[in-house]
C-alpha cells in the first residue's frame, strides 16, 4: 500500500488543466477502485477551500503495478501534479474493518 500526496502546478493554467483533466482522472480511479487498488482518496485544499492537490491510499502488489498506474494516471500526464510524494504505507485493520 501506499501513500500518495500530489500538489498541484502553481501556474496561471494549472486550474484549468485540473477541470480538463478531471473527467479522464475520475474515470481511471473508478477503474482501478473496481479492481481493489483505490482505497481512499481527498482533495488538497487551501484555507479558502480551493484545491490544491490530492491525496490518495492506493494498494498494489508491485511497485511496478503502481507504476503503471502513474504512467497512465491523467493528472500526471496533463501536469496537473507537480509535486507527488509516494511513501510506502500500511492501512491499519481497524480502519480496514471499523
Amino acid at each position: 500500500q501506499y501513500l500518495i500526496v500530489a500538489y498541484d502546478a502553481q501556474d496561471k493554467d494549472a486550474p484549468k488543466r485540473r477541470l480538463e483533466a478531471r473527467e479522464a482522472h475520475l474515470a481511471l480511479i473508478a477503474k482501478y477502485k473496481a479492481a481493489g487498488h483505490m482505497k481512499m482518496g481527498a482533495a488538497l485544499l487551501d484555507e479558502g477551500g480551493a484545491m490544491v492537490g490530492s491525496t490518495l491510499i492506493v494498494d498494489f502488489d508491485t511497485e511496478e503495478a503502481l507504476e503503471s498506474w502513474l504512467d497512465e494516471e491523467p493528472y500526471l500526464l496533463q501536469k496537473v501534479w507537480e509535486d507527488v510524494q509516494i511513501t510506502p504505507c500500511k492501512i491499519a485493520p481497524s480502519f480496514v474493518n471499523g
